[in-house]
């Protein structure tokens, strides 16, 4: 192979290729590493040979702790070690696109952030990844959202955008065909979406499978051109571990930045599932949506990512 066609080859690599080169910031200072990630052998995606199964934890009592609700959450789906192994390099996908207060529900709550990384550590975690590429300008963004605080708080290294982690690979999609993808969100052992549920002035809603947009490059004024079948041909590229809706605090009004408090209602809810368009649906519903009403979540289910009809899975409640 000659330099030029081994220089297109590079240029172009699929979702299990690892990158040589990748920086991060980690504790607010900005980590340089040489030695690339390594992706498993699909690892990061969640198996269609695993049961299905979701579940809907509410916070009733009054000051609840948000870690309690989580631990409570992933242990009735078996545990954090039924997902997270020993030695597990995790990526973990909020939403911190806007700069904004946690109380104004445009972002991930930090509190359920923090929660998630210290389950991963706990489970034998070996790193723990924040990943998102921002619309705002993401130190504002990771400092208003306090996801800064967060990784220092619970030694996770909060990864920041910038194109040299950006490559292209083939989606496969419907519409996206080669699309530059974030490469720290692929290179993981394991994926965990965790996006927060709220409005959205094009798609109605944005909540898990809408998150992904996040987690890739490219002019976003394209991706938002038939935003729907846009969404599911990220949704099967990603393809997560498992998804973790925030539905602690939801927007319901002028998403998806917001930025007013009377747009905001208190749920006191997560929805765990490792068939993200069972939770997008099952989150839907926090809206007064009917889950096929959405485009992204029906066609979704049509192309074979999961279902619509939640109560088809192992479908779990539990209080706190």
């Amino acid at each position: 192979m000659n330099k030029r066609n081994k220089k297109a080859f590079s240029d172009s690599i699929s979702r299990r290729n690892a990158l040589k080169r990748l920086v991060w910031i980690s504790g607010g200072a900005v980590v340089t590493m040489t030695s690339g990630w390594s992706l498993g052998p699909g690892i990061a995606r969640a198996k269609d040979s695993e049961k299905r199964f979701i579940v809907e934890g509410l916070g009733q009592k009054d000051g609840y702790s948000i870690m309690d609700l989580t631990r409570k959450v992933f242990d009735a789906a078996g545990g954090i070690s039924r997902f997270i192994s020993r030695g597990d390099v995790v990526a973990l996908k909020p939403n911190l696109s806007w700069a904004r207060q946690p109380d104004l529900a445009a972002t991930t709550n930090p509190e359920l952030l923090k929660s998630v990384a210290q389950l991963c550590y706990d489970a034998g975690a070996k790193k723990v990844r924040i990943v998102d590429n921002t619309i705002h300008d993401a130190r504002r963004c990771f400092a208003i959202t306090e996801a800064g605080k967060v990784a220092k708080e619970s030694n996770a290294d909060l990864v920041f955008p910038r194109s040299a982690l950006m490559k292209d690979m083939k989606i496969q999609g419907r519409r996206l065909d080669v699309w530059p993808v974030f490469v720290p969100m692929v290179e993981a052992d394991k994926l965990i979406n965790m996006p927060i549920a709220k409005h959205h002035s094009l798609s109605s809603l944005t909540i898990g499978m809408k998150n992904w947009i996040g987690g890739v490059g490219g002019r976003r004024s394209a991706l938002h051109q038939d935003i729907h079948q846009t969404v599911v041909d990220l949704a099967q590229f990603f393809q997560p571990t498992l998804t973790l809706v925030d539905a602690i605090k939801i927007l319901v009004r002028n998403g998806p930045s917001g930025g007013s408090p009377a747009d905001v209602e208190v749920k006191n809810m997560l929805i765990l599932s490792n068939d993200q368009v069972a939770a997008d649906a099952r989150a839907a519903m926090l809206f007064g949506y009917q889950p096929q009403e959405l485009s992204f979540i029906r066609l979704a289910r049509e192309q074979g990512l999961g279902t619509y009809d939640f109560h088809e899975l192992d479908h779990r409640q539990v209080m706190l």
